[in-house]
């Protein structure tokens, strides 16, 4: 009879613990990047009252007869699936879409999370709402990212000026009419050249059909003319002729340079390659206009906001037009996630079971993609908790309701003597 009373009073615990689960799933249906648990139960020992034999030539075999000793709960599991997105439009929340948890790091210790929600302190750390420093690998003045090298803190550098870069190289590119002439008009376009300090040379590029000359009937000769139009009057930088063959396709020269303006001011300090590859006469209107190129070299330009990319590059946008790697996040994967110790604040660290962190960029081994402007969500479903309360809460009724009856039986055992 003590053996029910007993028995009954470790289902309570262990229902208590499931009502306990439940309850924090359920508290933390709106934390992001929650992942919610479940209680997975087992009984204990069982008394043997009877031990089973074996069957022999003359008698059949009997079954051992036990009587179980109650419940226990042999673990509570993490479900790392999915959560649910929820847009925000902000630059520094993200979100890992698949495998793996950010890197982050209190003191000396690395922590991992999959909460997407960061800010920028003081000196612009991206950091968690308590405070914890997101990592990964800072790229050099060049933006180039070394994934081989040692987690840093990620920083926004805001403000940070990119250098100017002279222009070394621009082109020309489309078609100029067969049947244009020099009473026609010229074909004029312009680009923007940069000298060594980043000021801007706005270059006009004139091209004008050479009229045959007698006895000839056609000409596919053009005059090609550079001006630096910052001047007044324009600075001349330098003219050539250009050829096409009969077919229309260009004959000579595949470049042009002009030389370095020294009477530009500040000077250029290098000379400018134009291509002209990209030219063609052919039937048509002339649509040929000047175009840059990866050397047409740029202002000086101020981070003015980034973005991220979805291998977690953290890609600066800068006031001169141009872009550049600032930054990359790291993600760390694990062989049992289950196996991993909670630690407060959204966050787990590597436990005994859970294998080491296998840091790495997203979207290579295994590892899941990143998005910027969004969170993901807990992936707790009420409808399935409400339901386990449900199961939890009768559980401990019957088990109460055993330990009421043994209760009534031993005060029915007590009375039998008046």
């Amino acid at each position: 009879m003590l053996r029910s009373m007993f028995s009954a009073i470790s289902g309570l615990r262990a229902h208590q613990t499931k009502l306990d689960v439940a309850g924090n799933n359920i508290a933390n249906v709106n934390t992001v990047g929650f992942k919610g648990s479940q209680t997975v139960f087992e009984d204990t020992l069982s008394q043997v009252l009877r031990n089973g034999s074996s069957p022999n030539g003359t008698t059949a075999g009997t079954n051992p007869a036990q009587v179980g000793l109650g419940v226990k709960v042999a673990g509570i599991t993490t479900n790392f699936g999915q959560g649910s997105t929820q847009n925000t439009g902000r630059a520094s929340d993200f979100m890992i879409s698949g495998d793996g948890f950010f890197v982050t790091k209190v003191g000396n210790e690395s922590l991992y999370t999959r909460a997407g929600s960061f800010d920028t302190d003081g000196v612009g750390s991206l950091i968690t709402p308590d405070g914890a420093k997101l990592q990964g690998w800072m790229a050099n003045g060049a933006g180039v990212i070394d994934a081989n090298g040692p987690l840093v803190d990620l920083r926004i550098p805001t403000g940070q000026v990119l250098a100017p870069v002279a222009t070394t190289g621009a082109g020309l590119a489309g078609n100029l009419s067969a049947s244009a002439t020099a009473a026609s008009g010229a074909v004029t376009s312009q680009v923007n050249m940069y000298d060594d300090l980043g000021n801007a040379h706005p270059v006009s590029v004139t091209l004008t059909k050479i009229d045959p000359v007698a006895p000839a009937t056609t000409s596919n000769d053009w005059s090609l003319s550079f001006a630096d139009g910052s001047k007044t009057p324009p600075t001349p930088l330098g003219t050539t002729t250009v050829s096409f063959t009969a077919a229309g396709a260009l004959a000579s020269p595949a470049t042009y340079t002009i030389a370095a303006p020294t009477a530009a001011t500040p000077a250029w300090t290098k000379a400018v390659t134009i291509d002209l590859t990209g030219l063609t006469q052919f039937g048509g209107k002339s649509d040929a206009a000047a175009k840059t190129t990866a050397l047409s070299g740029s202002a000086m330009g101020v981070l003015e906001g980034y973005s991220l990319a979805n291998d977690g590059t953290i890609v600066g946008l800068y006031s001169n037009g141009l872009r550049q790697s600032i930054g990359q996040l790291a993600l760390a994967t694990f062989t049992n996630p289950g196996g991993l110790e909670k630690a407060g604040n959204s966050s787990y660290r590597a436990g005994d079971n859970s294998g080491n962190p296998l840091v790495g960029q997203a979207s290579t081994g295994g590892r899941g993609t990143l998005s910027a402007g969004a969170l993901e969500m807990s992936n707790v479903d009420l409808a399935e908790e409400f339901t386990g309360l449900i199961v939890a809460q009768r559980g401990f009724q019957a088990n109460s309701r055993v330990i009421t009856t043994s209760d009534e039986i031993l005060q029915d055992l007590v009375q039998l003597k008046r």
